[in-house]
């Protein structure tokens, strides 16, 4: 069995090192993240101030789980939501606000995989229904924007993390392992039809 070793990233996120990874690569996130979902995405494409400064910056698309203790936040779970949601906007998230990281699930569109070739971005699988481990991950709450506007699940949240586990989905040259998958699935479906034509 091969063990693939694991690149570490430490906040603030350069182009330089998000240009050396590639498709596949296991990463351990470190350092200032942002979440960000549907509400933060669209707010910032249409053109709305950003209270944190994105630049070399990572979006994780989570609503976390955060209670109050002893006089601040604490993150009790950290799941990944459904990327596809924040497609319409991520593009120009990218392009305006410098964005080098994105970790969510379920891939993104071709305009996404796009910005990440052209501006220097990598998506990032995280590891879904997973949300109390990755909570774990989360040594730190900085602070929270848009929480009245947008409630707990939309609002923006400054985390700090800790070698928060993910892999490279899409990477800044546009190779994806979703493609690879796909082709991978068709080759193997095909084989199978064959085999079926065969025995009948």
């Amino acid at each position: 069995m091969v063990v693939l070793s694991e690149k570490v990233l430490d906040y603030p996120f350069e182009v330089s090192k998000i240009r050396k990874l590639r498709a596949g690569n296991r990463v351990l996130v470190n350092g200032t993240i942002f979440t960000g979902r549907d509400r933060v995405h669209k707010y910032l494409a249409d053109g709305g101030e950003c209270p944190v400064d994105l630049n070399d910056g990572c979006i994780f698309h989570c609503g976390p789980i955060a209670v109050h203790k002893d006089g601040g936040w604490v993150v009790t779970s950290a799941g990944p939501t459904t990327s596809a949601r924040q497609d319409p906007y991520m593009a120009h998230v990218i392009s305006e606000f410098g964005v080098r990281l994105i970790i969510g699930k379920g891939g993104m569109g071709d305009a996404t995989r796009k910005a990440c070739a052209e501006h220097g971005c990598v998506y990032l699988q995280a590891i879904g229904g997973a949300g109390a481990l990755l909570a774990e991950r989360i040594t730190e709450v900085k602070g929270v924007h848009f929480l009245k506007e947008f409630g707990t699940a939309d609002a923006l949240w400054e985390l700090v993390a800790e070698r928060l586990p993910a892999v490279v989905a899409i990477d800044s040259n546009g190779r994806s392992i979703y493609d690879s998958v796909k082709e991978s699935s068709r080759t193997a479906l095909d084989g199978l039809f064959k085999r079926r034509v065969r025995l009948d």
